[in-house]
């Protein structure tokens, strides 16, 4: 069974800064897209960013300008930077790991193995 943890989440007000870590097994993080998504109440899980191994990135709209996504492929360790984060950025927050390489590929792909999520709760 494949594990990956998070780590990293909690409560911070209006404007704080957090960052988020994802430590994943080598055998699927190497070579593949790993990817952030987050949950709130009521909502459906939707893409935060993405990366893949060679470093290029992608990220949601909503996210863009004020959310940084980074591996370390020496650690197998994923990480997201939030900075100016406001009450809407409030949810869980998942890891996940694709089964491909291809950054494009990954945004009509569904991962193929999760994070068990860390919250994330930004107060006004």
């Amino acid at each position: 069974q494949v594990q990956m943890v998070e780590s990293g989440g909690g409560l911070v007000q209006a404007g704080g800064s957090l960052r988020l870590s994802c430590a994943a097994p080598g055998s699927i993080f190497s070579n593949n897209v790993m990817g952030w998504y987050r949950q709130a109440p009521g909502k459906e899980r939707e893409l935060v960013a993405h990366i893949n191994s060679g470093g290029n990135t992608y990220y949601a709209d909503s996210v863009k300008g004020r959310f940084t996504i980074s591996r370390d492929n020496a650690k197998n360790t994923l990480y997201l930077r939030m900075n100016s984060l406001k009450p809407e950025d409030t949810a869980m927050y998942y890891c996940a790991a694709f089964d491909i390489g291809r950054l494009l590929a990954a945004l009509t792909t569904r991962p193929r193995y999760w994070g068990q999520g860390t919250q994330v709760t930004v107060s006004s």
